[in-house]
């Protein structure tokens, strides 16, 4: 089983209406020093079959066709924790990737 991590956001140039709410109280909650926030969605998938290449291009796919809207949106898609250390983003770079915290 290979349990792969898809982070979406925003487009940089995209106003993010959330993220300025966010940063907006931040200060007004004693938390200073925060110059931006963009806010996210996070999806955990678990695919059949072995952590490897095709499972990345397999959730990629899915990424693309249904988790982002890929006009607004950029996301990366990579293996969870110890599955591998290899990542994969939608501009198709590879890095390697932390364990998820939590």
């Amino acid at each position: 089983m290979a349990r792969v991590v898809v982070d979406v956001m925003l487009k940089p140039e995209i106003l993010d209406p959330q993220g300025q709410a966010v940063q907006r109280a931040l200060p007004r909650l004693g938390f200073d020093g925060v110059l931006d926030v963009r806010q996210g969605k996070r999806f955990e998938l678990e695919l059949d079959g072995p952590a490897d290449e095709a499972a990345l291009a397999r959730a990629r796919e899915i990424a693309e066709k249904l988790l982002a809207n890929t006009v607004i949106e950029e996301f990366t898609v990579a293996f969870d924790g110890a599955s591998s250390p290899a990542a994969q983003s939608s501009a198709g770079t590879v890095a390697s990737t932390a364990p998820a915290a939590g």
